[in-house]
């Protein structure tokens, strides 16, 4: 919108005051109704009014286009999930716009969903397949090669034994019963055995219940392997084990096959003859490799559908959010009595009527209505939304001001003054042109890359900080001028625009103390000398400066936020708060801060030597005693009892009259309403409802008053309190000051006193590191929130009620970044 008012289409930019706002009438024929929302939604100049809030959503007449909708987005949602899954990337700026039929869009959505579903649940039977296969192939070749170990182990048994029994016997030699079983086979006790994988984690529980639950009549071998398998029920690589389980009798085997069905053990057939085994593992491969291939093409057939439907899924997104958002402010229209046209209310700015009128002609044409929309502004009296026109640049200063509040409706702006106040505050803060470098740097870094970072999703605390970047940019200018005046560079002073006026008395002084220093120059032409840096008189010169420079500033700037609480008066033709808010709380504020504020001027133009506060103190408690040595011009005590007066004066001036001038205008204005005409029935209703929704019906005086008190002493006591919290900005400062002078001596300086390499890079790391995560973020971190509260309490307080709501118009724009969020 704002790049829209830039190019001359509409009035110059005012972000002193809300653009003026009108309550519009829309009588929309039915057979233009879509195509007129969707022209008010490329405009997006209209915030719609819902005319049905009394109705469920399933009660409104476009509750089946909203689900029919809902049902495509969700198909999209489901393509871009498989896009990301298989990591394809749609295109973000589609070929040629083409017109796209809905209903045949939700036919072919229909059919891609359906193949998609149908190639995943193939692909995953296959891969399924697949990874069964492959750990068959794995119980085939570790249980084989022990079945082979085994069979080695029981020949070379054989062997022996036969051997021992053409020998002589020895007490080693089998007893007579155990040569007739292994003489007679069918004498020897057949073993059932049960192969397949187990999750090498659960090997050891598995092994120890199996021999519990059989009373160890059963023989385990496990094998490792090697690298990890895909399971094919989870999908997920997997360490596992190869087991053989040996058993007697079929109540082991069904115990044995329940526990491997209790910890997920895979199971696989298994055949003790080598040859089957054999034919069983060529098998195998072969089906492996037909399963690969089958698979391989599953894929590319799926990647090559994703990548088509890639490759229009902007386009078809867009067209159903917006069909979606059409239909979604259709349901917040009314429907005529005779059912054919439709009623739409709104508030739109004045200046784009002419637009809005535009898109109405556009849309009856291209619908071939034979009626086109009536527009037709209408009088009321609730409160319209508040409308700035910001760009990029001031949008995030008045993101500033409207997250304290939005504005009401046409008051005073603080986000215009904002855009200096807000940076040069946080600069006398973090006043040192070193840093101030280092955060224009950041933020031309996200100026720059502003094009290619605004299409990126960025991490939380980076899209914060690339949102704000002008306002960096503004802050880091404003620290690099507030750094050169108190000519600090990473705590270094510099000569940058002339030699020092000081010079020392004779070789003794070594700059150590002012007490040997003499003016040989002109006065140093801008900021403070170098020579104070370093000298005993630099934190009480400094100190002295940056104190009297905050109450200056924060004097002024309550000042400021006084005289606009005056414009806002004027523009709201509010006499009472001119005469009776406006012009105490001026004289009260100037009567003390601002008599203070003075003092320190003709202090710093004399060089006096008076002490401010012993006169500021002594004007309260003896304001009739002679100054003496504190009095700074002539007539100085009458001045002071003068002010003193002024200010007891305005507490009771901004406390009593308005809550009785206000009853008496109350008063006037229902005068003379005790005897009215009788009215019909549903004209008194009216009435009655008007009173009630404006509040015009009864005024209660006592709680007038109590607000008006509550409101004089808020000001009263946070005169007091406000100044004292604009010190905030020497604190800040010298805190920044001494925390940059100790990393730059005790860091930096300290490594270059070793002359050692390895130890100076040490010691610039570290002054790296911590000048980085010290002063250039939780630093600028703290002095932005110490400026933000002085804006929002200090200064805003003064004139800003902040309790309006913001204009949000129905645009396709908008709809499309919510979503994307």
């Amino acid at each position: 919108m704002a790049e829209a008012r830039a190019g001359g289409c509409c009035p110059p930019m005012d972000l002193f005051r809300s653009e003026a706002m009108q309550l519009v009438q829309l009588i929309i024929p039915i057979e233009s109704a879509h195509q007129t929302v969707s022209n008010l939604g490329d405009l997006g100049l209209i915030q719609f009014k819902d005319l049905n809030a009394d109705k469920s959503p399933f009660q409104r007449t476009y509750a089946a286009q909203i689900k029919k909708f809902g049902e495509m987005a969700r198909k999209l949602r489901f393509f871009r999930e498989q896009m990301v899954k298989s990591g394809i990337t749609p295109l973000t700026k589609p070929g040629a716009k083409s017109d796209i039929d809905v209903d045949d869009l939700e036919v072919k959505l229909g059919e891609l969903e359906a193949e998609l579903v149908e190639m995943n649940a193939n692909n995953e039977k296959l891969q399924r397949s697949y990874n069964e296969l492959v750990e068959y192939k794995l119980v085939l070749n570790k249980a084989g090669e022990f079945f082979s170990s085994a069979l080695r182990n029981a020949t070379a048994l054989q062997k022996e034994l036969e051997s021992q029994q053409t020998g002589e016997e020895s007490l080693d030699t089998p007893l007579l019963l155990d040569r007739e079983i292994l003489n007679d086979p069918s004498k020897q006790v057949k073993l059932g055995f049960i192969t397949g994988l187990v999750p090498k984690e659960k090997s050891m529980p598995f092994e120890r219940i199996i021999f519990r639950a059989t009373r160890g009549n059963v023989y385990i071998k496990l094998a490792a392997v090697e690298e990890p398998v895909v399971d094919p029920v989870s999908g997920e690589k997997v360490e596992k084990n190869v087991f053989v389980v040996f058993y007697s009798g079929e109540k082991a085997k069904t115990k044995i096959l329940k526990i491997c069905e209790a910890f997920g053990a895979n199971r696989y057939p298994f055949t003790e003859d080598f040859g089957k085994q054999i034919l069983m593992i060529s098998e195998v491969s072969g089906r492996i490799s037909e399963m690969k291939a089958a698979i391989d093409a599953g894929l590319f057939h799926r990647s090559h559908l994703l990548q088509t439907i890639g490759d229009q899924f902007v386009q078809w997104n867009t067209l159903v959010r917006n069909e979606k958002s059409i239909y979604h402010t259709l349901n917040m229209l009314s429907l005529d009595v005779t059912k054919k046209c439709l009623v739409a209310e709104g508030w739109s700015p004045v200046f784009g009527s002419k637009q809005i009128q535009d898109a109405l002609q556009r849309a009856a044409f291209d619908s071939n209505s034979q009626v086109g929309t009536i527009f037709q502004v209408l009088h009321t009296t609730e409160l319209p939304p508040t409308y700035f026109c910001t760009n990029k640049f001031t949008s995030a200063f008045q993101d500033i001001v409207d997250a304290y509040g939005v504005a009401k409706y046409q008051e005073a702006n603080p986000g215009v003054f904002t855009i200096v106040t807000f940076p040069f505050l946080f600069a006398i803060m973090f006043g040192d042109w070193g840093h101030g470098i280092c955060l224009l740097l950041a933020a031309l870094i996200f100026i720059i890359r502003e094009k290619k970072l605004s299409g990126q999703k960025l991490g939380d605390i980076t899209e914060m900080t690339f949102g704000g970047r002008y306002v960096i940019l503004m802050m880091a200018l404003f620290s690099i001028y507030t750094g050169v005046i108190y000519n600090e560079f990473f705590s270094v002073p510099f000569e940058l625009f002339a030699p020092s006026a000081y010079a020392c008395r004779d070789l003794s002084c070594r700059d150590a103390t002012t007490a040997g220093l003499i003016k040989v120059l002109p006065t140093y032409p801008f900021g403070v000398d170098p020579v104070w840096h370093g000298s005993r008189s630099e934190l009480p010169f400094l100190n002295s400066l940056k104190m009297k420079m905050s109450i200056l500033i924060g004097v002024a700037q309550m000042n400021l936020g006084i005289i606009l609480s005056y414009f806002n008066a004027i523009y709201f033709k509010n006499s009472l708060n001119i005469w009776f808010q406006f012009i105490p709380q001026l004289i009260f504020l100037n009567s003390l801060f601002g008599y203070l504020s003075l003092l320190i001027i003709v202090k710093w133009s004399t060089g006096s030597q008076a002490d401010l506060y012993h006169v500021m103190i002594y004007m309260f408690l003896s304001p009739t005693d002679e100054l003496g040595e504190n009095q700074l011009f002539p007539r100085q005590k009458t001045v002071q009892l003068v002010l003193l007066l002024l200010a007891l004066v305005s507490v009771p001036w901004m406390l009593l009259p308005k809550p009785f001038l206000l009853k008496m205008q109350h008063k006037a204005r229902h005068q003379g309403e005790s005897y009215t005409p009788l009215q019909s029935t549903e004209e008194s209703l009216q009435v009655e409802t008007n009173h009630d929704s404006h509040g015009h019906e009864e005024f209660e005086f006592s709680e007038v008053f109590v607000h008006q008190m509550i409101h004089t002493i808020e000001f009263v006591l946070g005169a007091v309190s406000n100044t004292a919290s604009y010190l905030r900005l020497w604190a800040l400062s010298l805190a920044h000051s001494e925390l940059s002078s100790v990393f730059f001596e005790k860091v930096l300086l300290l490594a270059w006193g070793y002359n050692n390499i390895l130890i100076l890079l040490v010691g610039a790391i570290v002054f790296i590191f911590v000048t980085v995560g010290v002063l250039l973020v939780m630093e600028t971190l703290s002095a932005f929130l110490h400026a933000l509260r002085l804006h929002w309490v200090e200064f805003q307080n003064k004139f800003y009620e902040g309790d309006g709501y913001k204009f949000y118009p129905f645009s396709f724009g908008s709809v499309n970044y919510e979503d994307d969020e």
